[in-house]
């Protein structure tokens, strides 16, 4: 049986923008044209904010059906998953397809990375970059943020399921707050 991964909340640091920098180049060239956009999201791309120590990155594609994107990733050595979609929010009424996402796990020669793609101009492409703009806007929702996602690995250090629970419907209490701001700042990804 594999071990449990242990979740670690550590202080930002001020690597994360330049490995950030690093894996986008190295997806850059091996994903050419297959990627529409590639954006540093998560925790990690806030400035200040407390996080694993995992690099999340969204790229956008123009069709998650586009045959040549898993041949791409696996040219780089990264693996296809069985994750098919994102959390959709409480009292999401879209499409499901607007959560459909691949996800795959770079590989071990890389520093610690998560690998979201998604289809550009789907509800869950937007959701992770106004997440991360928002909370890039409010100090204090990121530090708040930071606070739940500490004291959440104290409480539950070996269980994701648990972590994540709880973390999800309080991202989504975040997107709402984000929401509001996006309006009046006429937020656009």
């Amino acid at each position: 049986m594999a071990e449990p991964r242990r979740i670690v909340i550590q202080p930002y640091s001020h690597q994360w923008p330049s490995e950030f920098e690093k894996v986008k180049v190295t997806l850059q060239e091996g994903l050419g044209d297959v990627a529409a956009r590639i954006d540093h999201i998560g925790s990690t791309s806030v400035p200040g904010l407390a996080a694993k120590n995992i690099i999340d990155v969204q790229v956008s594609v123009p069709d998650l059906a586009d045959r040549r994107l898993v041949a791409a990733f696996e040219s780089l050595g990264a693996m296809a998953t069985d994750i098919t979609r994102d959390h959709v929010p409480p009292g999401d009424q879209r499409e499901p397809s607007e959560w459909e996402k691949r996800y795959f796990r770079a590989p071990a020669s890389w520093r610690p990375t998560h690998i979201h793609v998604r289809e550009t101009g789907r509800a869950n492409t937007r959701y992770a970059l106004l997440f991360r703009d928002y909370l890039r806007h409010s100090p204090p929702a990121a530090a708040a943020y930071a606070q739940i996602k500490v004291t959440l690995s104290r409480l539950h250090p070996e269980d994701v399921d648990a972590y994540y629970a709880v973390q999800d419907p309080v991202c989504d209490l975040i997107m709402d707050a984000a929401e509001h701001w996006a309006d009046g700042a006429d937020w656009a990804p």
